[in-house]
Order: structure tokens, then C-alpha cells, then sequence
């Protein structure tokens, strides 16, 4: 007796799912973002990259908390079709990259005040996210990998 997946039950559970996945992912990479515009010196400039940290961490945690939960569940409605997949994949990949990024060059950059750095260190941040995006864009599009 095999378990049915409850995602793949209602019709209208996965896509609240998706809405909670992506509501997660704009409130994670919005507050990410302000941080890394203001490296780059454009934004909100009334405030130092610091402070700006600071006031947007806890949603930024929260965020990313609703996106890896939200995910999860998301890839058990297929694990199939998103293993196999090589935007899910790369997405994966930047995803880590992006995460790691931002906790360590980036929180560095911001607690010393770096302002040489700064612009290339929000630049490469920006990047990673963006492609993060396009990784789950690009999930629906692209076939599985053979």
C-alpha cells in the first residue's frame, strides 16, 4: 500500500504551496536586496548597509525559512521530475551558493564598512540571487535530464 502524496491530492493545495514558496523568496531576496543595492550605492542611501542589516535580518530568516519548508514540500509532489531536472539543479546549486555568499562576504563587507569592496561584493550577491530566480523559472520550461 503505497502513500499518496497530499500535495497531489487537492487541487488547490499545491498552488497556495507555490504562493507561499514565492511569497517566501520575495521577502528573503527583497531584504537581501536592499542590502546589496546600498553596497552598490544606490537605494536607500539614508541609511549605512549596516543598519539596513539589521533592520531586515529577521525577515530575511523568516523568508528563507518559508522557502526551504515551502520547497521541500514542493519537491515531494515529484521528486522525479525535479532530480532529473538541470534548471531545479543549477537552481539548487546557486540556491547554496547564494546563501553562503550572503552569510559570509557579504555580512563581512557590511559589519567592516567595506565601501571599495562593497560595490563588487552587492554586484556578485545580486547575481546570485537573480540566477537563483531564473533557476525556478526555467524549472517548467526545461525537460528532465536524461
Amino acid at each position: 500500500m503505497g502513500l499518496e502524496n497530499i500535495l497531489n491530492s487537492s487541487l488547490l493545495i499545491f498552488p497556495i504551496l507555490e504562493c507561499v514558496h514565492i511569497l517566501g523568496f520575495a521577502f528573503s531576496v527583497g531584504t537581501v536586496a536592499l542590502v546589496d543595492f546600498r553596497l552598490i550605492g544606490v537605494g536607500i542611501t539614508d541609511h549605512t548597509p549596516a543598519e539596513l542589516w539589521r533592520n531586515t535580518s529577521h525577515w530575511t530568516i523568516g523568508g528563507l525559512v518559508a522557502v526551504i519548508f515551502s520547497g521541500i514540500l514542493l519537491y515531494s509532489s515529484d521528486p522525479d521530475l525535479y532530480y532529473t531536472n538541470y534548471a531545479f539543479l543549477l537552481k539548487m546549486v546557486f540556491l547554496i551558493a547564494a546563501i553562503v555568499y550572503n552569510y559570509t562576504a557579504v555580512r563581512r563587507t557590511v559589519k567592516l564598512g567595506e565601501v571599495s569592496s562593497g560595490r563588487v561584493v552587492g554586484a556578485i550577491a545580486l547575481a546570485l540571487w537573480a540566477c537563483v530566480a531564473l533557476g525556478g523559472i526555467f524549472i517548467g520550461v526545461l525537460a528532465p535530464a536524461e
